[in-house]
């Protein structure tokens, strides 16, 4: 049966490890939403000193695309990103009418700060800050506290999944 996974969270809580842990234990297809942002050039259009509503549901719609290629073969789908629009949320799930579960992972700023420092390519102190406090603006599907080891919380989001 087709299904689909939305990984939301703030900059470096861990979304993107979780989510192709998943996948590859899934055999699914991974789907990051703030990478199609970056390669479409889609963080130009702001709102409220973030990353637009339209430029998120555009990336939406491009991400359905290879969605849906997938979900037509039965091949599960993670999509990850951080999600700080509830929009953004209920246009997928509106896009995609399939079954599907939302996790929200959750990190303390300070955690997120040094996971954003220890990372190749950092976005530094005041973006991990802005990006969590949006992100934390509002909770969707199940909460996951990722402050414990990343395999943990990926072992705990499979769990929860085997009902889809």
């Amino acid at each position: 049966m087709s299904f689909y996974i939305i990984i939301k969270g703030p900059l470096a809580c861990g979304k993107s490890t979780i989510a192709k842990l998943i996948a590859k234990q899934l055999s699914a297809t991974y789907n990051p939403i703030d990478e199609i942002i970056e390669e479409y050039k889609l963080d130009k259009n702001m709102e409220e000193g973030y990353i637009s509503q339209k430029s998120f549901i555009k990336a939406n719609e491009i991400a359905c695309i290879k969605a849906k290629e997938s979900l037509e073969k039965n091949i599960p789908v993670i999509f990850d990103g951080n999600f700080y629009w509830k929009s953004q949320i209920e246009d997928l799930i509106k896009r995609l009418n399939l079954p599907h579960k939302i996790f929200t992972l959750k990190a303390p700023l300070k955690t997120c700060i040094q996971r954003d420092a220890e990372r190749e390519r950092s976005y530094g102190t005041f973006v991990a800050e802005l990006i969590h406090k949006k992100t934390s603006e509002f909770d969707f599907g199940t909460t996951i506290d990722v402050t414990k080891p990343l395999e943990e919380s990926t072992k705990e989001i499979i769990s929860k999944i085997r009902d889809i």
